[in-house]
């Protein structure tokens, strides 16, 4: 690969705000990273920010998600978790399971089906008199990032308060019917009618409380190769990677967002100052498509660094070139009406 073209803008290094100014407060976006990525657009240099921001993916992809399975006792909860892991219940590590309340306090699993990921099995709801409020508290609702509500046989009010509850929450959650197999078997109704019942019931009584479209999906924890639950999976994983990626994705596009918009605002101000002939290398003020040019070299969008960027990141440069807004002379001045 080419090397990077050299810049002939000044570093604005000067007169821009330290990096304190773009820290977010999410503790993995260090002050090292914030400190590479505005010195690699200060000095136009995009290609550099590629290898940064990799080493922050690839630290986001190992960070732990906590998923929390809850629901009212006898739903199948803890023989849910073990088929979710693929795992039977004879083994040693699986989740204990039996007709008795056998879930007293939380429990956590692993899997190598979803690494770095921990598995809460909470006790049911409504084996004992402790209050709804008193449930959400002892079993730290707030530190987890997904719920899976596992239900069966029938949608109690337990169901609906915990899934209005997690709405409140900003929590993500899925409703899981666990016993198919049974509803199937015992169902004078055929499979599909049996399926679409279970799915309405589910649905409606979740619509009172405002709450439309649920992540449902209705399966079976004697065989999780069956009905919803290589869909369950399938959705899974895909949320985890949302969860895992979309805060430090947005807290690096504000970052390089802010950093350019600093780069911008002290060019307009040299500009004001009749100084920017210089520090942009520019022999005729008056060759608007010399002057464009400069500007696109010191922003690293020129023609080169396009390519550059686009070879790394394994795509077509023309991509790239289609999102911006100033691609050459003519579209800069239909844009301003000239």
């Amino acid at each position: 690969m080419a090397e990077a073209p050299v810049s002939y803008c000044t570093p604005l290094s000067t007169s821009f705000p330290s990096t304190a100014s773009y820290h977010t407060g999410w503790s993995i976006l260090p002050e090292e990273v914030i400190r590479n990525i505005e010195r690699a657009l200060q000095n136009g240099k995009l290609l550099e920010v590629i290898p940064v921001t990799r080493a922050v993916m690839e630290r986001v992809s190992r960070t732990p998600v906590s998923i929390a399975v809850t629901g009212d006792s006898g739903n199948g909860m803890s023989s849910f978790v073990n088929a979710l892991r693929d795992i039977g219940h004879e083994e040693e590590t699986s989740a204990p399971t039996g007709v008795v309340r056998t879930t007293q306090t939380r429990a956590c699993y692993s899997s190598s089906l979803f690494p770095n990921v921990v598995l809460w099995d909470l006790p049911g709801m409504g084996a004992t008199t402790q209050s709804f409020e008193n449930y959400l508290d002892e079993m730290q609702f707030s530190q987890y990032d997904l719920f899976i509500i596992i239900a069966s046989e029938q949608f109690s009010m337990n169901h609906v308060k915990l899934a209005k509850t997690l709405k409140g929450m900003g929590k993500r959650f899925y409703v899981v019917w666990t016993k198919l197999d049974r509803d199937l078997s015992t169902s004078v109704l055929s499979h599909t009618q049996t399926r679409k019942n279970i799915r309405e019931n589910v649905q409606e009584n979740l619509q009172w409380e405002g709450l439309r479209d649920p992540s449902l999906f209705l399966v079976s924890n004697l065989d999780p190769l069956l009905h919803d639950f290589p869909k369950l999976r399938d959705t899974l994983q895909k949320d985890l990677s949302n969860i895992r990626y979309h805060a430090p994705l947005e807290a690096l596009s504000q970052i390089c967002e802010n950093i350019v918009n600093d780069k911008v605002t002290d060019l307009k101000e040299r500009i004001a100052k009749e100084h920017f002939q210089d520090f942009l290398d520019i022999r005729d003020v008056d060759d608007l498509r010399e002057v464009l040019e400069a500007y696109r070299l010191c922003f690293g969008i020129d023609d080169q660094s396009l390519h550059q960027v686009a070879h790394c990141m394994g795509k077509m440069a023309i991509e790239y070139r289609a999102i911006t807004k100033s691609q050459d002379l003519r579209s800069l001045c239909s844009r301003d009406g000239n």
